[in-house]
């Protein structure tokens, strides 16, 4: 895979009008290419080799929260980077996840070319699924180079999008909790 897609990192360079071949250039397709399988392995990975087995009995039946994951992504219209944090909770029904397994779900799901709407969506289902819980709320806030560097120039602007599932999105007093909380 590394190699083809080397190959047309080449070929991109040369519809630039570089010269690939040149000196500062010479190994830059396969730095390229290496560089776009790591910010996409989240193909790659699945739910359950993610999660390893690392959801356990609980009787916590308050919320859980992990705030401020930090999270890069490709947005699928431009290749370009977004750049932001998620913050994520879940009321338990029964059973918790290990806290690292919350940010590598964001990772996984994050390591795919994007939009952050659709993100948002795949981590919240993710963590239902993973924990059965009663309520999931995910709010993302990220900067994205495609309105930065291109388009509007926009360079202060952050888009925030959430999500909540179960008793997070129907029940007032939880969604509220949740979001005072994201305010620290």
């Amino acid at each position: 895979m590394i190699d083809e897609i080397t190959e047309h990192y080449r070929a991109i360079l040369e519809g630039l009008g570089e010269d690939p071949s040149r000196e500062g250039l010479l190994d830059t397709p396969k730095r390229a290419a290496k560089a776009m399988a790591f910010l996409t392995e989240g193909y790659h990975q699945s739910l359950d080799e993610i999660v390893n087995d690392a959801v356990f009995e609980s009787d916590n039946d308050e919320l859980v929260m992990v705030r401020d994951i930090e999270l890069y992504s490709l947005c699928e219209h431009h290749l370009l980077p977004f750049i932001g944090k998620a913050h994520i909770a879940y009321l338990p029904a029964g059973k918790v996840v290990g806290l690292s397994k919350i940010a590598r779900i964001t990772d996984m799901f994050a390591r795919r070319l994007q939009i952050q709407e659709n993100l948002t969506l795949q981590i919240a289902h993710a963590v239902e699924q993973v924990t059965g819980a009663k309520g999931v709320g995910v709010v993302i806030e990220a900067k994205h180079m495609c309105m930065m560097m291109r388009g509007v120039q926009k360079q202060n602007s952050v888009m925030s999008t959430s999500v909540m599932l179960g008793r997070l999105r129907d029940n007032h007093a939880t969604r509220q909790e949740f979001l005072s909380l994201i305010r620290g």
